[in-house]
């Protein structure tokens, strides 16, 4: 998968495609990937696709709880944010002294930064 842990996208598709700022403006909603499922080609963004989950009580702890965690989206949903434009751009791969690199297409930045 070209998204990695860490990495900031904006989500491009949902229910959580907008945010509202204080002015009455919508802008597209920007998160940090918690987790990436690559066989399902799905991830979970921080603060996106939030579930309600309804625990039923067990036996080391007496109540339930409903509590609210990030569900998968699929990462056609979502564009990596460019590091150097702040705005979403496509990933590509190329090959730099032997080894595959991701960059960003619109600012021709590479993304992985171990070489």
């Amino acid at each position: 998968m070209r998204i990695k842990v860490g990495e900031t996208v904006a989500i491009l598709a949902g229910k959580d495609r907008f945010v509202t700022d204080e002015s009455g403006k919508k802008m597209i909603k920007t998160g940090k990937v918690l987790k990436v499922f690559a066989k399902t080609q799905k991830i979970i963004v921080e603060g996106v696709n939030i579930k309600t989950k309804h625990q039923p009580p067990s036996q080391n702890e007496e109540k339930g709880a409903i509590v609210k965690q990030e569900a998968p989206i699929h990462v056609s949903n979502v564009a990596l944010v460019d590091p150097q434009t702040q705005t979403s751009t496509k990933v590509g791969i190329r090959i730099q002294s032997g080894k595959k690199v991701r960059y960003a297409k619109k600012s021709n930045q590479t993304l992985d930064e171990k070489n």
